[in-house]
């Protein structure tokens, strides 16, 4: 489960970034900090990783563009992925994407208003006898019905 997330303070970000400068390849541990912290990447921390490990913002963008992992657009505090791999959309991961979509009222990739929920897409988690899978804030759920990703959705809700 993800906490609540943190306004963005660059000048506690910065000693973050000086905390990796004597490491090799300090791009990929510093973007993780952000995501962790914000639950996402926010402009004004690329602007200043930008300038203290002197690449371009294209470079840091290019990064967390490639991995799924990073987000460069505000995310929601509960990460819902269900797998679409052929097993799992073999096994009905379909129509749990589409009731989770109609539940929360966005499509994968999107953020409810209320900021709880994002629907994170998923190519395979690599639990296919168990499918359908999904995983909620990186947790995975085996051969889920709809039911049950009912009830997790008001798990998470509590939080």
């Amino acid at each position: 489960m993800m906490s609540q997330r943190e306004k963005i303070n660059l000048e506690k970000f910065e000693l973050i970034i000086d905390s990796f400068q004597n490491i090799k390849g300090p791009l990929i541990p510093i973007l993780h900090e952000a995501e962790n912290m914000y639950g996402y990447i926010p402009i004004e921390v690329q602007n200043l990783i930008s300038k203290k490990l002197k690449i371009s913002n294209a470079e840091i963008n290019g990064v967390a563009s490639f991995y799924s992992m990073f987000h460069t657009n505000p995310t929601g505090l509960h990460h819902i992925g269900v797998c679409t791999g052929t097993t799992c959309h073999l096994n009905g991961s379909g129509k749990l994407l589409k009731h989770l979509e109609h539940k929360l009222g966005i499509r994968e990739g999107e953020t409810t208003s209320d900021g709880q929920f994002t629907i994170v897409p998923v190519k395979c988690i690599g639990n296919c006898d168990a499918a359908p899978n999904i995983t909620i804030d990186g947790k995975v759920y085996n051969a889920v019905t709809i039911t049950q990703l009912d009830e997790l959705i008001i798990e998470c809700s509590d939080k």
